[in-house]
């Protein structure tokens, strides 16, 4: 477990390097979390201990919740001051990508010819 967990460690350690390095606007999280996946589709084999450690982790996932949520109430005076923009970008956000989604569906759909008029049996 330790050699496993070392492993995500190291993923997301090379991650923040990489951000720092570049002067990326993402998270070091995010990168680390991308070079996992490239790990993965690239069939490098992992410790099969990896794969219990990472269910431990997400079983867990909701402490890691607990660092954002002091920060959100450290900020509560601007949050009050600015929430209403918040609140708009939020659900601009949420329309705009539901949009996409559609959209994105849509084009597939048409691109294996599905037919959602069609009943289940006779659906091209």
């Amino acid at each position: 477990m330790l050699h496993a967990f070392a492993i995500l460690l190291c993923l997301q350690l090379t991650g923040e390097a990489l951000v720092r390095a570049t002067d990326s606007p993402l998270p070091g999280p995010v990168i680390g979390l991308a070079l996992l996946f490239v790990w993965l589709v690239a069939r490098i084999p992992l410790p099969q201990a990896t794969h219990e450690t990472a269910d431990g982790i997400l079983k867990h996932l909701s402490l890691l919740f607990v660092p954002a949520g002091v920060g959100v109430v450290q900020q509560l005076p601007l949050l009050g001051a600015e929430g209403w923009k918040l609140a708009a970008i939020i659900l601009v956000s949420i329309a705009l990508s539901l949009a996409a989604t559609a959209i994105t569906f849509a084009a597939i759909a048409k691109f294996m010819q599905i037919d959602s008029e069609a009943p289940e049996g006779k659906r091209r």
